[in-house]
This record gives C-alpha cells, structure tokens and sequence, in this order.
C-alpha cells in the first residue's frame, strides 16, 4: 500500500468528518460533560450553577464557529478533489475559516476571564488563525500567478 495525494485527501477528509462527529458529541453531551469537568477539577469544585453554565455557554458559542471552519474546509477539501485548487473560492474558503478562529479566539480570549484555562485555547486559536492567513496569502498569489499565466500565449 503506497501513500499518495488521493489517499492523503481522502484521509484528510475523513479527519473534517471525525471532528464533526466530536463537535456535535460535545454540543449535545455538554452539560454532562461541564458537571463531570467541574466536580473533578480543583480549580472548578464546588462552584455553582451560573458558574456551570458560563463553562457550557463558551462551549456552545465557540462551537457556532468551529461548525462554521469545519464545513468550509470540507468544501475546500471536495474543491481540491476535484482539481481544483488555486480558486478564488479556496481563498475565500481559507479567509473565512482564518476569521473563524479569531472568532473562536476571540470567545476563548473573553471566556478566560471567568476560566482562566480558556486562554491556552485563546492563543492556540490565534496561532491557528495566523497559519491560515498564511496559508491564504499564498492561495492568493497562485491564484494571481494562474491567472497571469492563463493569460500568456
């Protein structure tokens, strides 16, 4: 069994999938998942109800954006698969799953007042969002250099 570009896609796609399994776990298990966390967790027991429900409104809000990378970079994977790469749609896709993790960041980075932890993720997602703007600056200018190239005769 060799590896190659379709199998690797096929992988990657498989992992949006496996993801989205675990995001909906987490948004439909959240309050089960919140109580366990916050009994078993020093720094969260014996705090209240308010304090709970803080804890899973983060979750559910930054989830909206999660949802929203992960159906983009679905879409940009079926883009890939279909040959086609270097699209204004693919930078598009790209821009907006880069704003999706500000947004989580954003969430994340409000949240850690309450919960201090919320900041590793805070700076993960920020990290995150940096690599996509990256990586859609490049997108960006292969698409400027295809179109360039289309153009020559």
């Amino acid at each position: 069994m060799f590896w190659n570009d379709r199998r690797s896609l096929e992988l990657s796609r498989w992992c949006v999938r496996g993801f989205c399994l675990v995001l909906a776990a987490v948004d439909v298990g959240c309050y089960p998942l919140v109580k366990w966390y916050m009994s078993m967790n020093r720094q969260t027991m014996g705090q209240g109800l308010w304090d709970g429900l803080l804890m899973m409104g983060s979750i559910w809000l930054i989830s909206v954006p999660a949802w929203a990378a992960l159906y983009r970079l679905g879409q940009l994977l079926k883009n890939i698969a279909a040959g086609q790469v270097f699209t204004p749609e693919n930078v598009r896709a790209l821009r907006i799953i880069s704003w999706c993790f500000v947004t989580a960041g954003a969430l994340c980075f409000v949240s850690a007042f309450h919960y201090l932890p919320w900041g590793i993720f805070a700076a993960a997602c920020g990290f995150m969002a940096l690599l996509m703007r990256v990586v859609k600056n490049c997108f960006e200018q292969a698409v400027l250099m295809k179109d360039e190239l289309d153009f020559t005769v």
